[in-house]
């Protein structure tokens, strides 16, 4: 049977829970995704304005608008549109019952208990299609998802409102392995700084001993050879140095982190 399970209203700004409707369900799975949405609603100011949860039977809904939103609990097979016309209709009526001053100054959770009778009502119409009264007008709210569908929350989604970062190492395209930057050490910038300067003067010595030639025929040529693979051997280590302080492949653990940094602790 396809239902409204649960619903709530939160501050957006960090996630303190306003009111919400009585809830005496003790499914397993129910309470997982109840707690998916309580992490969900603190970090509301980091999705869309309209997001969608799928987690098994069921689906979580949610809307925000100056700085409140509107979150639900429904089983999967509860039609779109229904879903998002109950969160509009709680929230037309919140922003006319309460303004924006009390909502920033609340400091207690479910400050606003007794908007839950109207979340109840709401609910119990929403749970009996044919009750719906014919003031709602479920064609333009299918127009607006269609033009505007919901934000699919992913499972990297999921993994962020679970309490895990939602920056993940970058990852190149194609088969290329996560790569992660190691720091330069003392020596390696000495080594490269005394490379360049080697380098540079075997550049320079090569240059002095070309016009030497022009001048004088009796210059051996073999000096400029000499001067010029000095240099090129000067180069190729600077690029060996270098070469340690490339990206090189970081394995991530099961948990999001890297391989180094779990050695590390």
């Amino acid at each position: 049977m396809s239902m409204v399970l649960f619903a709530s209203v939160v501050r957006v700004g960090d996630g303190l829970p306003l009111s919400a409707s009585t809830d005496y369900e003790q499914d397993k799975e129910l309470q997982e995704t109840k707690r998916h949405l309580k992490g969900l609603s603190k970090k509301l100011g980091q999705f869309p304005d309209r997001c969608t949860l799928r987690t098994g039977p069921y689906n979580v809904n949610f809307t925000s608008s100056l700085g409140v939103g509107y979150l639900m609990v429904c089983t999967a097979n509860y039609p779109n549109v229904l879903a998002f016309c109950f969160l509009d209709e709680l929230q037309k009526e919140f922003i006319v019952t309460y303004d924006t001053k009390r909502i920033s100054s609340a400091v207690r959770p479910y400050s606003f208990i007794e908007f839950d009778t109207f979340i109840q009502k709401t609910k119990q119409r929403y749970n009996s299609p044919r009750s719906l009264s014919t003031k709602i007008n479920l064609a333009d709210m299918q127009t607006e998802i269609k033009l505007r569908p919901p934000y699919q929350l992913s499972p990297e989604d999921l993994r962020a409102i679970n309490g895990f970062s939602m920056h993940t190492p970058s990852k190149y395209k194609g088969i290329a392995p996560t790569q992660m930057l190691e720091p330069v050490t003392l020596p390696g910038i000495v080594s490269c700084v005394l490379c360049v300067l080697c380098g540079g003067l075997n550049l320079l010595r090569g240059v002095h001993a070309i016009e030497s030639i022009f001048q004088n025929d009796d210059e051996d040529f073999n000096y400029v050879i000499a001067f010029f693979l000095g240099t090129a051997a000067c180069l190729y280590q600077l690029v060996f140095v270098t070469d340690a302080a490339s990206p090189s492949p970081v394995r991530e653990s099961p948990r999001g982190c890297s391989a180094a940094e779990t050695r590390s602790r």
